[in-house]
């Protein structure tokens, strides 16, 4: 016969997870020491119910302890993690304050031309995909200008071209 499980003190913080789930795998982590606590299963029934195997249920587990007890920081979404960033999001929000202040007071930006500034700033080329999509990332966005008027009147502009001499 298997030991029993342990982790009765984890039982409250499992089922705040529980209620507060927004993922699959949040899901699974607090059903990892639910079900063997609440229930009796043992771990291969819990792997079963939970889709992981024996081993990834233990780790989960465990992990789940860890992070309750304050000895691991919570596990965060792979989006979050930031991997591959040449700068943290307020390095970049710096830089950009710094590059764009004539865009804030109504200036034009070329992007292309900002390239080697924010380069400098950075310490490291980039591509000129990853300046737009810093820029988009902190609020800026492209503008182009409209092919007409918003305040115009539409009719006149129609009657206008159906009536404009030709040259």
């Amino acid at each position: 016969m298997a030991r029993p499980a342990g982790g009765v003190e984890y039982v409250v913080a499992a089922r705040e997870l529980l209620r507060s789930a927004k993922t699959a795998e949040e899901l699974r982590r607090a059903q990892a020491v639910l079900l063997p606590l609440d229930l009796g299963l043992s771990l291969e029934q819990t792997a079963r119910a939970i889709g992981r195997s024996v081993n990834a249920t233990c780790a989960i587990r465990t992990r789940f302890a860890k992070v309750a007890e304050g000895v691991m920081a919570p596990p965060q979404a792979k989006t979050a993690l930031r991997n591959h960033a040449l700068a943290d999001l307020e390095r970049e929000a710096s830089i950009l304050d710094e590059v764009l202040a004539d865009a804030q007071k109504g200036g034009i930006v070329v992007i292309p031309q900002l390239k080697p500034l924010i380069e400098e700033k950075v310490g490291k080329p980039m591509a000129l995909s990853t300046v737009y999509r810093m820029l988009a990332r902190h609020g800026w966005r492209k503008l182009a200008p409209d092919t007409y008027h918003p305040q115009g009147d539409a009719e006149r502009r129609e009657v206008w071209k159906k009536n404009c001499p030709k040259p």
